[in-house]
C-alpha cells in the first residue's frame, strides 16, 4: 500500500521500493507510531473532525494491531514503505474506509517526527537508569576496597599515592555529569511536532496542545518548518552517547592495562574474558577491549548524522531517514556497553599488594618531601630541584625515599629532620590531600 500515488502515472521501479523502504529498521518504531496516532485520533474527535463512533472504531482497531504485533501473530513485514504505511493498511484492513481518516490533519513528516521524539525520550531515560546503575556499582567497589593505595599517574608515568576509590570516584564524576548531559538534552527535545503536517500545518482546526499533553511534551513546536525537519535533539543525545562510550573506553583502557603482567593491579573474571585459539596461557581482556572498540560505532553514528543534515535546505528531505539506523544502533550499543562494564566490575579482583607495591616504587612522596621543606622555609623551586637530586640517588642506590637514613636526606639539606618519615608516610599523605577531600 502506498500513502500517495495518485499523480503519478507509471508504477514505483522495485530497484527504487527496495531503496527506498524503511521497513526493515523503522519497524523499531511500531509502538510510538501507534502511540502518536492514539493522541491524534482523540484530538481529532474532540475538534469534531471524527464522530465519537469513528474514534472508537478505530482507537480499538490500533489497540488490536498493538496487541497482534507484541504477541507475534503480526509480524512487521512486506512491501510497505515504512511502519507508518504499514499500520495505517492494517487499520484499514479491518475497518475499511474509516481506517481511512486516520492521517486527517497530519503528514508522515510530523508522524516521524513525533515517532522519534517519543523513541529518543523513552530511551534517554532507560540510559540514564544504566547509567545510574554503573555509579552505584562503581560506589560500591571503592568502598569494598577504600584503604587500598594506588600509584595516581600523569603521562602514563607514577605521580602521587591515591585510593583505588579516589580513582574510581573520577568515573562517578564523569558519568554523574553524562546523566545531566541526557536530562538536559530531554528537556530541548519535550515539544511535540504533532500537527506541524508536511511543514506548515493544516486548515483544519486542530487543537496541538491537546497531543502535546497527550504524547507527555511539555508544549507543542513553535514553528512548523523546524518540527518537521529538525533532528538537533538526536545529534544533542548522540553526542552525549558519545561522551558516555568515551567516559566508558578511558575505564577500559585502564582496566585492560592494570590486567596485564607488567601491572597486575586486578584480574577481570573469566565470565568477561576469553582465550587464545593457539597460546594456552592467555586470557584476554575482551569486553574491555569490545567496549573500546565500540567507542568508535557510536562516535561514526554521531559524524554521519552531522553530516547528513549539515546542508539539507528546508523542510524535510528525504536523507533524514537516514537518522534512524546510526540511532538505533547507538542506543543498543551504548546499552549493552553500560550493562556489561557494570557486571564486569562486579566481578573484578582488586591485588592491593601489587598496587601497594607499585607505591612504593614509584617514589610517590617526592611532592610531599619538597612540600615539607617548603615549610621549612626553602623556596620552592629549590626545593623542586633538591628532591629531583634525592630521587637520582634512591634510583642509583634503588631505594625508597623513605627508606633513606637521616644522615643519606642531609647529604642534601640540614632541613631534614626526624619529622620528615612522619611527614611522607603515605597514609598521612592521603589524610591531608584525598581523603581530606573526600570528607
Amino acid at each position: 500500500m502506498k500513502l500517495w500515488g495518485g499523480r503519478f502515472a507509471t508504477a514505483e521501479s522495485k530497484l527504487m521500493e527496495d531503496f527506498n523502504s524503511s521497513l526493515s529498521f523503522d519497524k523499531t518504531l511500531y509502538k510510538q507510531d501507534i502511540a502518536g496516532s492514539v493522541a491524534h485520533v482523540k484530538m481529532l474527535s474532540k475538534c469534531g473532525i471524527l464522530k465519537k463512533d469513528e474514534e472508537y472504531l478505530i482507537l480499538s482497531a490500533l489497540e488490536e494491531i498493538l496487541q497482534q504485533i507484541e504477541s507475534g501473530s503480526l509480524t512487521i513485514e512486506g512491501s510497505y514503505e515504512d511502519i507508518h504505511s504499514f499500520i495505517e493498511a492494517k487499520l484499514t484492513e479491518i475497518l475499511a474506509d474509516i481506517g481511512k481518516k486516520l492521517h486527517t490533519a497530519r503528514s508522515r513528516n510530523d508522524q516521524v517526527a513525533v515517532d522519534m521524539k517519543l523513541y529518543a525520550k523513552e530511551k534517554s531515560n532507560e540510559i540514564i537508569i544504566d547509567v545510574q546503575r554503573l555509579i552505584k556499582v562503581l560506589k560500591e567497589l571503592g568502598q569494598k576496597h577504600s584503604n587500598v593505595i594506588m600509584p595516581g599517574y600523569t603521562h602514563m608515568q607514577r605521580a602521587q599515592v591515591i585510593t583505588f576509590k579516589y580513582h574510581l570516584l573520577a568515573y562517578v564524576s564523569m558519568l554523574e555529569r553524562d546523566a545531566r548531559r541526557l536530562h538536559n538534552a530531554m528537556d530541548i527535545l519535550d515539544e511535540s511536532p504533532l500537527g506541524c503536517c508536511a511543514l506548515a500545518g493544516t486548515t483544519y482546526s486542530i487543537d496541538r496542545e491537546f497531543t502535546a499533553n497527550a504524547l507527555g511534551f511539555s508544549k507543542p513546536v513553535n514553528n512548523f518548518l523546524d518540527g518537521v525537519s529538525d533532528r538537533d535533539y538526536l545529534i544533542e543525545l548522540l553526542s552525549a552517547f558519545s561522551i558516555i562510550m568515551m567516559h566508558l573506553s578511558r575505564l577500559c583502557e585502564e582496566l585492560i592495562l592494570w590486567s596485564t603482567k607488567e601491572f597486575n593491579f586486578v584480574q577481570i573474571s573469566d565470565q568477561f574474558a576469553t582465550g587464545s585459539s593457539i597460546m594456552p596461557q592467555k586470557k584476554n581482556p575482551d569486553a574491555a577491549e569490545l567496549i573500546r572498540g565500540k567507542t568508535g560505532r557510536v562516535y561514526g553514528s554521531l559524524i554521519s548524522l552531522l553530516t547528513t543534515m549539515k546542508s539539507l535546505p528546508l523542510a524535510y528531505n528525504k536523507d533524514m531517514q537516514e537518522d534512524k539506523e546510526p540511532f538505533f544502533d547507538s542506543v543498543d550499543t551504548v546499552q549493552a556497553s553500560l550493562k556489561v562494564m557494570a557486571e564486569m566490575l562486579k566481578t573484578l579482583k582488586v591485588n592491593r599488594n601489587h598496587m601497594k607495591e607499585a607505591v612504593k616504587m614509584g617514589f610517590l612522596n617526592a611532592t610531599e618531601v619538597a612540600d615539607y621543606l617548603v615549610l621549612k622555609g626553602l623556596p620552592f623551586r629549590d626545593a623542586h630541584s633538591l628532591v629531583g637530586k634525592i630521587v637520582l640517588y634512591c634510583e642509583e642506590n634503588q631505594k625508597a625515599i623513605e627508606e633513606l637514613n637521616l644522615e643519606e636526606l642531609n647529604q642534601f639539606s640540614n632541613y631534614f629532620d626526624e619529622t620528615i618519615y612522619d611527614y611522607i608516610e603515605y597514609e598521612n599523605s592521603l589524610d591531608k590531600g584525598i581523603k581530606k577531600e573526600m570528607k
